[in-house]
Order: structure tokens, then C-alpha cells, then sequence
């Protein structure tokens, strides 16, 4: 069964959405993300993925604030993502709530950091982001492109015992026109342990559930529920 993780992505403490990770597209769709996380868990919602935009771009997160309120008031657990660098941010963000960290630009930027990171805090609770346009990794909230190929920068890490992988096809993201299932075949079939996190692009009911037939072990969405394409009543085929 797939897991479904609803993304609220934040930006000076409110929930917006971007289109491929530009800055410039922000959408407010909720100036209280408890609100929206309050709703995913009256619908049956386990656990949600809270992006920190404003840690993506410093390189350290921000939003603590948010993450404390969240995990205070709800029983869901948070994957907590954004500027996550060094043991320190891995320490106080499990401290204010988080279950689990997704960290992306650590792990291309200090490779062997992030690698030790899946032994200290074990694999349960860290999750590789590897993000990508054209197959190639971007970091520091997607506005770097680094010269690293998206199936080597998986190798290395899944070489290393990582257990969970969010990938994130950046040309798909925000744009609704569907996720990238090639992309995750390809990615199942070369890497069959891994416990991928599929994210970008999914619009509707009947991604999900075909990813799901392909084997995906999660999937993440935020803007196809924001705009009313998938309806959290329709989520509980699923759920349930």
C-alpha cells in the first residue's frame, strides 16, 4: 500500500507552492499551516513533508517555529526538509518535532556527511532528496545545478545501506502534467531495495494509483490537492 504525504511548503511561516522551484511563482495558499496540517489528519493523513523554503535558500532552516506548532497540536509525523547541513540542524530539528529528515544539498555537497549520517541516526530516519532537471542534481532549494548525475549520486548512497529516496523530477514539479513514471521504473529496477519516495508532478487519483502499482513505495504532492484535483475524501480508497 502507498503511503500518502502531503507537502506544506513554507516560506516566512506561511504555506505557499512554486513552480519548479522558482521563487519568483509563489502562491499563498494557507497563512496558517496548521490549519492545512489539521486538515490532513482530520482525513485520515499520517505524516506530511514540511518544506523549509527560506532554510533552502540560507542554507540553515528557519521555520523551526512552524515545526514546533505543527507537532504540538497534531499527532502526524513530519518529515522535516530545508537547509538541513550539519549535525547540529539534524539534532535540533528532530528536537522541535520532526520524525524524520529529507536532506538534498548536504548529500552533493559533503557526500560522505550525509553517507554518515544514515549510520548515526540509522535509516529510519533519514531520507536522500536527490532533486534533478534533466537528470543532472540541483541543490540550495533547486537554484544550483551541480555536475552530478542522478544515478550515480543514488549509487553512492545506496551503496552506503540508505533506505529511503525522494526524487523529485524538477521539470515535472508544480506543473501538474504528471509525474515522471519512466524516471521511477528506471530508478526501481536498478535500485529494487530502496524505499523510493516518488514527488513532482502528480495531479491526480489515478497517478497515484498507478504509481503505486509500480511499486513506489510513497508519494508526495501539494499542488494538486491545493487547487482542488484531489479531493481528500478520494484519498481514503487508499488510506483505508
Amino acid at each position: 500500500m502507498i503511503k500518502i504525504i502531503p507537502s506544506i511548503n513554507i516560506i516566512g511561516g506561511k504555506c505557499i507552492k512554486l513552480n519548479q522551484g522558482d521563487f519568483n511563482s509563489e502562491k499563498i495558499y494557507y497563512h496558517n499551516p496548521l490549519d492545512v496540517a489539521k486538515k490532513f489528519e482530520d482525513h485520515g493523513i499520517e505524516q506530511i513533508h514540511l518544506v523549509d523554503l527560506d532554510g533552502s535558500k540560507k542554507m540553515t532552516p528557519m521555520n523551526y517555529h512552524v515545526l514546533e506548532t505543527i507537532a504540538g497540536h497534531t499527532n502526524l509525523k513530519i518529515n522535516y526538509a530545508g537547509g538541513i547541513h550539519n549535525d547540529g540542524d539534524v539534532i535540533k530539528v528532530l528536537e522541535f518535532g520532526a520524525s524524520t529528515i529529507t536532506a538534498a544539498s548536504i548529500a552533493a555537497l559533503k557526500k560522505e556527511n550525509f553517507a554518515s549520517w544514515i549510520i548515526s541516526y540509522g535509516r529510519e530516519k533519514i531520507t536522500l532528496g536527490a532533486d534533478a532537471y534533466h537528470g543532472q542534481i540541483r541543490v540550495k532549494g533547486w537554484q544550483k545545478q551541480m555536475e552530478i548525475d542522478l544515478y550515480d549520486h543514488i549509487s553512492y548512497f545506496y551503496n552506503r545501506s540508505l533506505k529511503y529516496l525522494k526524487v523529485t523530477d524538477i521539470s515535472k514539479d508544480g506543473l501538474m502534467q504528471g509525474p515522471s513514471f519512466e524516471l521511477y521504473q528506471n530508478i526501481l529496477t536498478r535500485f529494487p531495495d530502496v524505499y523510493l519516495i516518488a514527488s513532482g508532478g502528480v495531479r491526480s487519483m489515478e497517478d497515484i494509483e498507478r504509481l503505486q502499482e509500480m511499486g513506489v513505495h510513497a508519494v508526495v504532492f501539494g499542488r494538486a490537492f491545493y487547487e482542488g484535483k484531489i479531493k481528500l475524501e478520494e484519498l481514503h480508497r487508499i488510506l483505508v
